[in-house]
Parts: structure tokens; sequence; C-alpha cells
């Protein structure tokens, strides 16, 4: 198979690294299907990480990425989600990921999740960048930012 998606919870069961070195097919992409909190220390070796409530466009958007297909870049506010909209706002207010997850109702992991989709999609790095790009693309009032002087 070109991708093989795999639930990086079957430890013992599936062992990544002897399954690339028996299938050493350079193109083939290995997924991990996250459905549960996982450690991030089961994910490294896979290629990307596919999460249960991923939408439609983001896991189509991770595979045509792993399949090299050309899409055209899109790094404005329009690709992001609008769940990953509300987490932004949530960490130019200064909240930890743990308060973002209990006022989303959503898991930690799931928080993180969506931060790494928006830094990969946005290329910023910092809370800082997130402000700035949170401001003058309006998702927050600059009255809301909380400062960390």
């Amino acid at each position: 198979p070109e991708i093989l998606i795999v639930n990086p919870q079957f430890e013992g069961w599936f062992d990544l690294e002897a399954f690339k070195q028996q299938y050493a097919r350079q193109d083939m992409k290995i997924v991990s299907l996250i459905c549960t909190v996982v450690d991030a220390n089961q994910l490294k070796g896979y290629d990307e990480s596919i999460n249960l409530f991923d939408d439609l466009d983001a896991v189509a958007h991770k595979i045509s990425t792993l399949m090299n297909v050309n899409e055209e870049e899109d790094s404005d506010q329009n690709s992001l989600s609008q769940r990953e909209k509300e987490i932004i706002g949530c960490v130019v207010r200064g909240m930890t990921n743990k308060e973002i997850a209990e006022q989303l109702f959503i898991s930690v992991h799931t928080v993180i999740t969506h931060r790494r989709n928006i830094t990969r999609k946005l290329q910023i790095h910092s809370a800082a960048g997130l402000t700035i790009y949170a401001i003058v693309n309006k998702l927050v009032e600059l009255s809301e930012v909380k400062m960390n002087l």
C-alpha cells in the first residue's frame, strides 16, 4: 500500500521499526490513527497522525500532503477551521492547553493536535506570532490579549 494507517496503541502487536525494515519501500507512508490520548513517544516514526476527530478536510489535506498531491499553498485564515480559530483566540488570551480543553469540552490531546495543525498551516511558531496574527485577522480584540510582562 502507499499509505498504511495504524492504531499506535497496538504496542506489542505491531512493531513499527521492524515493519519499516521488512517493507523498506521508500514511498510507503505510515500514519497513526489517534482515537485516545496517546503518549507522544508512541508517535515517533510515523509520517503523520490522523485524529479520530479530524474533519474531512483535515484528513484529506494530510493524505494529499503525504501523497505529494500539488495543492495551492493556502496559508491565510480561510484555511483554518472554526475550532482552530477558537483555539488561537484562547491561546492569545493566555489560556493553558488544559484551560482551553475545559472551555471547549475537548481533550488536552485534541488541543495539542489543533495547535500543531495551526502551526503547520500558518508557519507561526510562537504565542507572540499567533497574537499578532489573531489581532491583524480580527480573531481577537487587542483588549482581550493577556500581557505577560
